[in-house]
């Protein structure tokens, strides 16, 4: 039996509740009795051992499963789509009556608001642009880029992206926003500072992360050539983290891959590996993510301890939950995510994609202009 101290030291985060769903279902069929453990395994609604119980394991036997593939699948397009079914289309029903629609919400939102100074958080990939094959080609529209820009010229406004923060301002263009990229870890902001803050000095730069690059450097070379032989697959350097895009990657070969990551990182404990949305991220184990990046950029912009402040951070991915996480215990400010189907989440609204954002950034922008709005 496996200590929980030892399960406790590798941690993959399951990115939605449809992956326990599976993990626990093929657990039961295989003989492993009880539906909330997994070959011994204590199974906590969103956290899963990452041993080696794939693919035959240490000891053997087919019947064992990987949950890391398994996490893999609820997060791929493919089963994205198997998820619609008319039996989850009921569950999405019955989890927007817990987080419902922002846009159908939107002049509760705005009240809320009142009399508050909005401050906006934006996502990059799955927010404000779609979530595409190629990482490299994931632009947002015109359309999109003007509505950024017209929110920007009303409230400041944040991208806070797991992305390289130069790569996410080279698809953003707008440099009159702040940029965190990195989940957090980079963050900058921009040179002429904006009049919609509190904050003396505009000059924002943070990097927490910045003893870490020599290593990271050094795994990125090491993973992009023991990953070389895997067809399809996509190392990104993303400054202070590393991304694996397996979107391309033929299912069959997704055990191999894991396997082949996992025996990289797991020489290296100051890093963690996780799941997100078609990606497998690599980042250092220091205390930063989205959620520090929220407090660090809103204590920069002069509104950490204003009662008077309204943030609102949008986001899709398992790692926007730290951001979701920050604004509901401080019981101010609001979370929207950004999904078609059910998850275990933080955020306290919803909208369905990309398109649907884009309303709501311009229904914002709309509601700002007119005479009786005095945020």
């Amino acid at each position: 039996m496996v200590s929980v101290a030892e399960m406790r030291k590798q941690n993959v985060i399951v990115p939605e509740e449809l992956a326990l769903t599976r993990v626990m279902a093929a657990a039961a069929a295989a003989g492993g009795g009880d539906a909330a453990s997994l070959g011994g395994i204590a199974v906590n609604c969103k956290i899963v051992s990452q041993l080696e119980i794939g693919n035959g394991g240490a000891g053997g036997g087919s019947a064992r499963i990987n949950p890391w593939v398994d996490s893999l699948h609820a997060s791929s397009p493919t089963h994205v789509k198997a998820a619609f079914s008319a039996a989850h289309e009921d569950e999405y029903e019955k989890w927007v009556r817990q987080h419902p629609s922002a846009l159908i919400n939107f002049d509760d939102i705005v009240a809320t608001s009142k009399g508050k100074r909005i401050v906006m958080f934006l996502d990059y990939d799955g927010t404000l642009s779609p979530i595409v094959d190629d990482p490299d080609s994931a632009f947002m529209s015109d359309a999109m880029r003007e509505a950024v820009r017209d929110v920007a010229r009303h409230f400041p406004t944040a991208i806070v992206s797991g992305r390289c923060r130069d790569k996410v301002f080279n698809f953003v263009q707008l440099r009159e926003l702040y940029y965190a990229g990195s989940h957090g870890m980079d963050i900058k902001g921009p040179s002429k500072g904006t009049k919609r803050t509190n904050s003396k000095d505009k000059s924002v730069f943070f990097q927490p992360a910045s003893e870490h690059l020599p290593m990271i450097d050094e795994v990125y070379k090491t993973l992009v050539e023991k990953t070389n032989s895997i067809s399809g697959s996509r190392i990104e350097n993303n400054k202070f983290t590393l991304s694996v895009h397996f979107r391309c990657v033929d299912e069959k070969k997704w055990s191999s891959l894991t396997d082949q990551v996992r025996a990289v990182v797991k020489d290296y404990p100051k890093l963690t590996l996780t799941v997100g949305r078609k990606v497998l991220e690599i980042r250092p184990t220091i205390k930063w993510d989205k959620g520090k990046a929220l407090e660090f950029l809103l204590d920069s912009l002069g509104f950490a301890d204003c009662s008077n402040v309204f943030p609102v951070h949008i986001g899709d991915d398992n790692t926007d939950e730290d951001a979701f996480r920050v604004l509901h215990e401080r019981g101010h400010g609001m979370g929207i995510l950004v999904s078609k189907v059910a998850k275990t989440t933080k955020a306290s609204f919803s909208l369905r994609d990309p398109t649907e954002v884009k309303e709501f950034l311009r229904r914002l922008v709309e509601w700002k202009r007119r005479p009786s709005s005095k945020n």
